[in-house]
Formats: structure tokens, C-alpha cells, sequence
């Protein structure tokens, strides 16, 4: 029997919209504007202006370094670093301009030494076969440890002769109110989300993730692809790391300790799968603002603080589900 035209565009269209709302993505976007309705009805604190911009802000530092995060896990690795390299860099970063350098060098110093670490760890993992677990991990300790040797172990918080550009450049908000923080983020998730989409590194990103065998057979220089990979994951935590000096003007040696759960849970809960081959960088942005909710909720609705863990724990334990049980129907 023949098909229409009308009947071709209608299953396309169904199609499409059975492809969005069957991704992992999707649902906990809904989830996230569930939850912000939910806290404005039930609290008189939450959709108020003040509060609003401390999500959006909040949300940024976890949600950058959440899209490098998710080129590794595309490619089937992990980085367990990305905390520790973030105060590596704002600790050089602070150095440099407490020595009296421009605010230019000591930016250039802390974006050096990430884009050093990830090579560093992208060398072990592509090119001598180690387990991406046991090189970051190791790194993770590594990097805090420099840390505290460059500022011998005390809080930093004046930045030389451009500390109030730094400041400014972290903490405020030069369009239409918006805080910096956020415009960053936006910028290098429209940058991640075309590299994705568009260009051949990005595909050969998830095709490394989906088969590293078929991808070395088919020419993709996969050792190259995975340094290049682990770079950007450390870069995303140097700027991170630039960002949240700014804001917080001070940096001190356990910056960003135990950031790595969080990075790793808004990218796996964003709809990164674990295993590899799949990830878009809105999930990551969508998985960090699920947190961020979460952990701004906790506190209006009178919850110990304490239970942040379980709950976001919980959240990647029901993403990994969710993603399974797709995968189970898609099988059959």
C-alpha cells in the first residue's frame, strides 16, 4: 500500500518527538521544572530574585567542568581529578597574581598547567593502556598536593595589583544583570554542543565510546582523540577554577574537594551513559541544575544538609535504571 506525504511527515514528526521524549534528557529537565513549581508554591524564599540568581550562579562551577566531563565519559573513561585540578589552578592562579603579575599571565599560568595535567593523564591512558580510573585517582591526589606546596598550605586572598579585575571577572555581572559565571557557561555548552554535533572530532568522540576497536579499524586516531579528550576535561576544571576564584575571592587548599561526585553525577544523570557512546552537553547542564536544585531545596524545606549525598546518590543510581530499562526495550 502506498504512503502519502502527509503520512510520511506524521511518522517523522513522531518520530522526532518520540526521540526527545525518550531520552533520558527530557525527563529530568521536566523533573527540574517540576521541583523549582513545586519549591514556589512551597516556599515564599525560592522564586525570589535574590535566590534565583544564587542557583543560576551556583550552578555554573559544576556544570562547566560537567562538560568536559562528558566528552571522557562519551569516550568511555572517567576523571576523577577534576576537583583537585580545579584547586591546582586557582591556586597557581592566585600565586602568580599575589607575586605581582598581571591578571593575564596568572590566567595563563593556571590554563597551562590544566592543559599540562590532562595531557599528563591522557599520555598514561591512551598511549601505556592505564585504567583511567587508577590514573585519575592518583592524580587527584597529586594535584591537591601541589596545591598546597605552591601556597604552602594557606588561604590566598589578595591577587596583586589586578585583584579587583579578577574579581570582577568571577563575581559580577556585566549583561542585563546576569551573573558572569552563567554567560561562561552558556558560551562553552553552545562550544561543547557544536563540537559534539558538527565537526568530525566530536563524532569521532562517540565513536570511540562506541566501539574503540571498530574506530581504530575505520582510522580514527583514537590515542590522539583521548588525550585531546582528558585536556579538555582538565581545562573545564582550570576554568571552573578562574571562575570560582573570582567569586569567592579567596582560595584555599580543599577548594573543590569531593566536586567530582557532582560532576560525575550531573553528567551520568544528565543522560551520559557510564559505558560510553553517549552524552550531550544540555544533559550535563540539565543534570548540574537537578543538584543545584536539590541542595538549594534542602536547606528552604528545613532538611539536614547532610542528606544532599543520598539524595544525589539516589538520583544516579535512578539515571543508570532509567537508562538500562531503555535499553532493555529498545532490545526487544
Amino acid at each position: 500500500m502506498a504512503i502519502t506525504l502527509d503520512q510520511t511527515i506524521g511518522q517523522k514528526q513522531r518520530s522526532w518527538l518520540a526521540t526527545i521524549m525518550g531520552g533520558q534528557t527530557f525527563w529530568v529537565l521536566i523533573a527540574v521544572i517540576l521541583a523549582c513549581i513545586f519549591l514556589s508554591m512551597a516556599t515564599d524564599s525560592f522564586a525570589t530574585a535574590k535566590n534565583i540568581y544564587n542557583i543560576t550562579r551556583n550552578v555554573t562551577f559544576v556544570a562547566i567542568i560537567a562538560l568536559g566531563m562528558t566528552l571522557v565519559i562519551i569516550t568511555g573513561g572517567i576523571d576523577l581529578s577534576v576537583g583537585s585540578v580545579l584547586c591546582l589552578c586557582s591556586m597557581v592562579l592566585a600565586v602568580v597574581m599575589h607575586a605581582g603579575y598581571s591578571i593575564e599571565v596568572g590566567i595563563a599560568a593556571s590554563i597551562g598547567t590544566a592543559l599540562l595535567v590532562g595531557a599528563f593523564n591522557g599520555a598514561l591512558i591512551a598511549y601505556l593502556g592505564f585504567p583511567p580510573f587508577v590514573v585519575t585517582l592518583g592524580m587527584l591526589s597529586i594535584a591537591r598536593s601541589l596545591a598546597m606546596v605552591a601556597s604552602n598550605n594557606t588561604v590566598v586572598f589578595q591577587f596583586g595589583p589586578d585583584h579587583d579585575k579578577l574579581l570582577a571577572l568571577g563575581g559580577g555581572a556585566w549583561v542585563f544583570g546576569i551573573a558572569n559565571p552563567v554567560l561562561y557557561m552558556v558560551v562553552l555548552a553552545l562550544i561543547t554542543g557544536f563540537v559534539l554535533r558538527w565537526t568530525k572530532f566530536g563524532r569521532h568522540v562517540f565513536a570511540i565510546g562506541g566501539n574503540e576497536h571498530a574506530a581504530t579499524l575505520t582510522g580514527v586516531p583514537v590515542p590522539r582523540i583521548k588525550v585531546i579528550v582528558y585536556m579538555i576535561s582538565a581545562l573545564s576544571a582550570g576554568v571552573a577554577g578562574i571562575i570560582q576564584t573570582g567569586w569567592l575571592g579567596a582560595v584555599t587548599t580543599n577548594i573543590g574537594a569531593g566536586m567530582e561526585l557532582q560532576v560525575i553525577a550531573a553528567a551520568v544523570i544528565g543522560g551520559a551513559n557510564l559505558a560510553g557512546g553517549v552524552g550531550t552537553a544540555f544533559g550535563a547542564l540539565v543534570g548540574a541544575a537537578l543538584i543545584e536544585v536539590i541542595r538549594n531545596s534542602l536547606g528552604l524545606l528545613g532538611i539536614n544538609a547532610f542528606w544532599q549525598g543520598c539524595f544525589i546518590g539516589g538520583a544516579i543510581v535512578l539515571a543508570v535504571l532509567f537508562d538500562r530499562l531503555r535499553n532493555l526495550r529498545q532490545g526487544e
